[in-house]
């Protein structure tokens, strides 16, 4: 119960704090396209249109999102549009950045063109963007910022959707394990059988709960491997095509087997049973004692 709720907190926290240090993230898994006027919906349902950039059939909570990732009712919570129109003129800031480095790469060493480059490097990787269209970074077309400006951020639906199968994960644990801590309290575990169906069916919950917030958390820092400075796109190792088969296999295989194991086992003793412990506390063993009592 305490590991439960101390992950649901924690995970709050991070939410928070996402909304400071990874405004698009946030924006990407709320489907927030517009910035709306503080304190932001929350929209429960929805299926994201990426293409037309807004939510088909949204069903919102008004006031919910602004204060879930503010705390507070007068903060805004910054919409994808806004943010892109902010990535573009960071883009555009990073080309000059860009053609500023390759003079000092060349030997430069005029204090006026070091300054200028001091002035913008904050922003040199939105101009790395641009390297998934052209090489020449620094004499980029509009077509190309355009493209690299979509780039600037992940695709939406599948966050929105990964990070609601996580929240729900968490929060039929959290009944769950309520009601199982409730009734062991009252020391009826035992007579509830929907409750044990649904404490062994939901042993998947978490580690479904965990590879969503994983691809919630690797997936929505794209386009970067390193957040503003360096884009996933030229961020390649020299390992081949082979290497990564190979090891994808092994990672694969060896995991299958431990989930093989890992099933045998829990089911082995699912069947036998808590009266297999032979404590003389569960149902079956007061049974097997009240018949040898009469004979």
């Amino acid at each position: 119960m305490a590991a439960i709720l101390s992950v649901i907190v924690l995970g709050d926290e991070s939410g928070y704090e996402m909304g400071d240090v990874q405004k698009t993230k946030l924006a990407a898994i709320e489907a927030e396209w517009e910035t709306q006027p503080a304190p932001a919906a929350f929209t429960l349902f929805g299926i994201p249109d990426q293409k037309a950039q807004e939510n088909r059939f949204a069903i919102q909570i008004p006031y919910a999102l602004g204060i879930i990732a503010t705390r507070s009712v007068d903060k805004q919570v910054t919409g994808l549009k806004d943010l892109m129109v902010q990535h573009e003129e960071r883009i555009r800031n990073g080309m000059k950045a860009y053609a500023l480095l390759e003079q000092l790469r060349a030997g430069s060493t005029d204090q006026a063109v070091r300054d200028r480059f001091n002035d913008v490097k904050k922003d040199l990787g939105y101009g790395l963007l641009l390297k998934r269209y052209t090489d020449n970074v620094s004499d980029a077309t509009e077509e190309q910022i355009a493209l690299a400006t979509k780039d600037s951020i992940p695709a939406v639906a599948p966050l929105y959707f990964a990070f609601r199968i996580m929240v729900a994960c968490g929060v039929l644990m959290l009944l769950i394990i309520g009601a199982s801590f409730w009734s062991v309290i009252r020391n009826r575990i035992g007579e509830k059988k929907w409750l044990l169906r649904a404490a062994f069916y939901g042993l998947p919950l978490p580690w479904i709960a965990v590879e969503s917030g994983w691809f919630v958390a690797e997936y929505g820092r794209q386009p970067w491997a390193i957040g503003e400075v360096l884009p996933t796109a030229v961020a390649n190792s020299s390992l081949t095509a082979g290497d990564l088969i190979f090891s994808m296999v092994l990672i694969c295989g060896l995991y299958t087997l431990f989930l093989v194991a890992e099933l045998f086992l829990m089911f082995k003793f699912a069947r036998k049973g808590p009266s297999s412990l032979k404590t003389g506390r569960y149902h079956f063993e007061q049974s097997s004692a009240a018949i040898q009592s009469a004979r």
